[in-house]
């Protein structure tokens, strides 16, 4: 039977009394706000928990609460959005919660925003539970984050420092930080992938939602789904559509194709129907080399004589052949006529 992981009150790591969470007016501390003042982030990557995931984590929030803070930002429009916790919300509002701890972060860009969110996503689930559009986030929030260094990576740290302690499970698939080298390797050595592996993820995250969600459901292979990342959006985009109206699958061989003439400026939806479609792949028939049989050299053979040269043979055949058929025009135009 599978342990569950020990339910951690955060506020004890923080040194938070009880009564400071309703009681705190400032924003950079932990409050308690309405769940129906949350709102999901805009584009959130990540699939919410289903079936007994989901399950266990409402029942742990009937017994024990809310223990680990929502980590939000404010809207214009008066509400939160919400940053890190959107299966405790949902789980929350489905145990019958009506309000639920935050931590609240202010004048966040939005791609600091994005960092948060990939980052607690990644400190609350192993790497390798996630699916390849959700990697494929995670590293290129990661990567951007380590080539901008500063501010960026202190918010990795804080975010981390938030949400993570001794007694919650680790991600078993993270690796250290390696202290020097070009992003890509650092970022291959934190999460135990090959640099090549990190480029892959990084191009797959250049696809569009759609593609996406057909590689996280096996449609498209995992390499044929890197080529397609090469193609321009509105490439992308006829590929989808012909795949939703024609049922038709991306497989290795025709991805590299699309990739091939996409780079060439060759890509229009009639050659990407082709592709996508096999048509593309289909060999024109050879036409058949021109041969007499045995059986008619043997019939020409009484017309000609033994001591004649191939060339003269040849040139009585083509004569009469000439005269055969423009016989035949002859007839056609008076018909015409």
């Amino acid at each position: 039977m599978t342990k569950k992981p020990t339910i951690v009150n955060l506020n004890d790591l923080l040194g938070i009394e009880d009564d400071q969470i309703k009681e705190t007016e400032d924003n950079t501390g932990i409050k308690e706000v309405e769940l129906s003042q949350l709102v999901p982030f805009k584009n959130h990557p990540f699939k919410l928990y289903e079936g007994d995931r989901l399950d266990d984590m409402v029942e742990s929030i009937k017994e024990h609460g809310i223990i680990l803070p929502l980590i939000v930002r404010p809207t214009e429009h008066g509400k939160y959005e919400i940053l890190s916790g959107h299966n405790r919300a949902n789980a929350g509002k489905i145990a019958g919660l009506i309000k639920a701890p935050v931590v609240i972060k202010e004048d966040l860009t939005n791609e600091e925003a994005m960092l948060i969110v990939t980052e607690t996503n990644l400190i609350q689930r192993a790497f390798s539970e996630l699916n390849h559009s959700e990697k494929a986030r995670i590293l290129t929030e990661r990567h951007n984050a380590i080539k901008e260094q500063g501010k960026r990576m202190d918010l990795i740290n804080e975010v981390e420092n938030l949400c993570k302690a001794d007694d919650l499970a680790e991600n078993s698939d993270v690796g250290k930080v390696c202290p020097q080298g070009r992003t890509r390797d650092i970022v291959a050595d934190k999460y135990d992938l090959s640099p090549r592996m990190v480029t892959y993820y990084l191009r797959i995250d250049t696809l569009t939602n759609e593609l996406k969600e057909r590689l996280d459901n096996d449609e498209i292979p995992f390499m044929a789904g890197v080529d397609l990342s090469f193609l321009q959006q509105v490439e992308q985009d006829i590929v989808e559509d012909i795949l939703e109206t024609y049922g038709f699958k991306i497989t290795l061989k025709k991805s590299n194709a699309l990739k091939e003439v996409s780079q060439k400026k060759g890509l229009d939806y009639e050659k990407i129907y082709d592709i996508v479609s096999g048509k593309f792949f289909d060999k024109p028939k050879k036409p058949k080399n021109f041969k007499f049989t045995a059986k008619f050299k043997k019939k020409l053979s009484k017309y000609f004589d033994k001591n004649q040269s191939q060339t003269e043979i040849e040139s009585i055949i083509e004569q009469a052949l000439e005269t055969y058929f423009s016989q035949d025009r002859e007839v056609d135009n008076e018909i015409e006529m």
